[in-house]
């Protein structure tokens, strides 16, 4: 992928960091973006090709705008920074730190996604944004859950309106995986419900790694992955290598997003 550039908002550690890597290897230019900037830096050491860092508060509009205007060209946007707490149940959690979650996680992928676009749109670029906890209820983590929601439709609308500038916008589900959102969870507590027994075991397992969804981010900017857009996909589970055969099947239907389940799809006839 020489001459190609990847930007990896939330680029400095987990998920972010290791698709940075990834892409790297595959020889595209690295920017990446965060907020902490001595993150950024041993980040960055770590990346074999050309790489950039901008300390960026992605919810700032003045500071994305200013990192957008001194780059070039650009061929993948993943909007993977993001926060998961404050966790705890509805009737304690502070309304505050609720709203900056969902400014982080709803508001910086947005931000991102309309600076990049006119870039994007001069090379036919790819969109990856990230989801999980928003597949279902989440108890004590509704902040988290309610902005995953938001990106999951957010992707759809996206995928819709930027297909005519050749852009695909999809989500990647990378289930469990050991990041710093893990310690957040066994940080909380009693407060993360179930969600901490379960981080207790993920944290000592060594196979919950990024390379699942790594590979998968790899393979959404293949040519292989050009028909698919606008859709919600675990690197988990689902067998994507397989979508070029179901092409139509998957452009046409809403498999793989997010919808109203009615009796009639479970097999009820209640009308």
């Amino acid at each position: 992928m020489e001459g190609k550039t990847a930007l990896i908002a939330g680029g400095s550690r987990g998920i972010g960091l290791a698709i940075a890597q990834a892409f790297a290897g595959q020889g595209y230019d690295i920017i990446l973006v965060a907020r902490n900037q001595q993150e950024l830096d041993d980040a960055k050491k770590s990346i074999p090709t050309q790489a950039q860092a901008f300390a960026v508060d992605v919810t700032d509009i003045v500071m994305v705008k200013e990192m957008i205007r001194v780059i070039p060209t650009l061929d993948v946007l993943v909007n993977a920074a993001g926060v998961i707490e404050p966790i705890a149940p509805l009737e304690n959690v502070d309304p505050e730190k609720w709203l900056q979650l969902l400014k982080i996680n709803v508001f910086g992928t947005f931000l991102m996604t309309r600076v990049c676009i006119p870039l994007l749109a001069k090379r036919g670029g790819t969109i990856i944004n990230f989801v999980g906890g928003g597949e279902g209820a989440f108890p004590n983590f509704s902040a988290y859950a309610a902005s995953k929601g938001a990106i999951a439709r957010f992707t759809e609308t996206a995928a819709a309106e930027l297909t005519a500038k050749n852009i695909t916008v999809n989500a990647i589900a990378p289930g469990a995986v050991n990041t710093k959102m893990t310690e957040d969870m066994i940080a909380a507590g009693k407060d993360a419900g179930a969600q901490y027994r379960e981080a207790l075991k993920q944290k000592d397992n060594d196979a919950a790694t990024p390379e699942k969804a790594v590979r998968f981010a790899l393979w959404l900017c293949s040519d292989a992955a050009r028909g698919v857009t606008g859709k919600i996909i675990s690197a988990q589970w689902d067998d994507y290598e397989k979508f070029p055969e179901h092409a139509k099947e998957i452009a046409s239907t809403d498999l793989y997003t997010m919808r109203r389940v009615r009796p009639k799809d479970r097999g009820f006839s209640w009308e």
